[in-house]
């Protein structure tokens, strides 16, 4: 089959097309012979090693690279009951998605209902049930609550404004351009503030009357931290999940105090899907917002699986209008 292999961490260039052996399943494990394959910033923190040293996202090279694929049922491990050949399936957080055929434990597959393409069910695997548990779970957003959603327009950020809007939430976000703020404002931004034009904590401040946000989520990490911070109201709430600029090294727990005794927390989404329980229920959600036109997908850009490379660059660079994918 073919595969993008990484050798040694580094920039886009390390990723590789090979000719590797189609893999077999073993006990409690399912052969996907897949149709497309999620691009997630998450690949690119484990491309350039940032996640080496990281447990809940243990590797090593040589690697296929990806944690978020679709495709169809192609062989079935022992023990394996509640899937059979055929079916479709959707799935994310198991390394081994830019192939054509990935091994993925049964426990971590979804069915897909014939209604949603399975290009849409991979977009909901690892961008939707991120926007959903922060949303949902992390930081559950109630009616009268405000939040700062940092890149509004890309493929997380359309998801979770839509999300937090269902919830009852007033929604500012943050977007690079003109056209983005256009697409932030039609998945129902109340607000939305260029940052190259704007101070966004300034602003935040002004658009809460001086209070703040009760939550920010943040992806971009380094470059918005401490405007991050200075958006929130007291004993905010402030979530980095992503690191787009860089990660952020080092947090102040006087720092804390002094920006309103504000929680702080840095989450990896596996704790939140842990188990195929929580997963599926997750994904049944997402499914059914979805079908009753109330949570829009937007598929982007697709490349083919050589064009691996250039589909990552295209995400470094904050290209994304959306869901990025690889057609395989």
């Amino acid at each position: 089959m073919k595969a993008v292999v990484v050798r040694a961490y580094g920039e886009a260039d390390q990723l590789v097309l090979a000719d590797m052996p189609v893999p077999s399943p073993g006990a409690g494990e399912v052969l996907v012979r897949q149709s497309v394959a999620g691009l997630n910033f998450i690949d690119i923190y484990v491309r350039s090693g940032l996640y080496k040293k990281s447990d809940t996202y243990a590797q090593t090279l040589p690697l296929i690279i990806g944690m978020e694929g679709g495709g169809v049922v192609e062989a079935l491990g022992e023990g394996v009951q509640d899937l059979a050949v055929g079916d479709r399936v959707a799935y994310c957080l198991n390394l081994g998605s830019y192939a054509e055929y990935a091994v993925v434990p049964a426990w971590k597959l979804t069915a897909v209902p014939s209604t949603v393409g399975l290009d849409v069910a991979t977009a909901l695997m690892l961008q939707g049930s991120t926007a959903h548990y922060l949303t949902h779970s992390l930081f559950p957003l109630q009616p009268g609550q405000t939040c700062l959603f940092h890149a509004g327009a890309g493929g997380v950020g359309q998801l979770a404004i839509q999300l937090a809007k269902i919830r009852g939430a007033t929604v500012i976000t943050t977007v690079g351009s003109a056209e983005k703020a256009a697409i932030a404002r039609d998945r129902g931004a109340d607000h939305v503030i260029q940052y190259n034009e704007e101070n966004f904590a300034e602003r935040v401040a002004e658009i809460t009357g001086g209070e703040g946000v009760h939550v920010v989520y943040d992806s971009v990490g380094k470059a918005t931290f401490e405007n991050s911070l200075k958006s929130l109201r007291k004993r905010g709430t402030l979530v980095n999940f992503g690191a787009a600029s860089g990660p952020v090294e080092a947090v102040s727990p006087l720092g804390l105090a002094e920006a309103g005794s504000v929680f702080f927390t840095r989450p990896h989404l596996a704790d939140y899907i842990p188990d195929a329980a929580t997963r599926r229920a997750r994904a049944a959600d997402l499914f059914r917002l979805h079908e009753e036109g109330r949570l829009e997908v937007t598929l982007d850009r697709r490349w083919p699986l050589a064009d691996a490379a250039e589909a990552q660059r295209a995400l470094e660079g904050r290209q994304s209008r959306g869901k990025l994918l690889l057609d395989i």
